[in-house]
């Protein structure tokens, strides 16, 4: 999944997989999450938003189901 980093003060940056329907959303404080089912229109929606914090707040967060993404061991 290729990412596309943002301007936010909430998100770092952003991908989206149209053949899984998954958005990974890399948050400003490390956490990384995967939100599924989600629509490229969703997905177009939240990148051309002014504020892209408030488009995941208002439209994505608690919105779509979601699996916070595990960081791989070094070891």
């Amino acid at each position: 999944m290729q990412m596309i980093d943002v301007d936010s003060s909430m998100l770092s940056s952003v991908g989206y997989d149209s053949a899984t329907q998954t958005l990974r959303a890399v948050f400003n404080s490390g956490k990384t999450y995967d939100y599924f089912k989600v629509s490229q229109e969703v997905y177009d929606e939240l990148i051309a938003s002014e504020s892209k914090g408030r488009y995941m707040r208002d439209e994505i967060i608690d919105m779509y189901s979601y699996q916070q993404v595990k960081r791989k061991s070094k070891y």
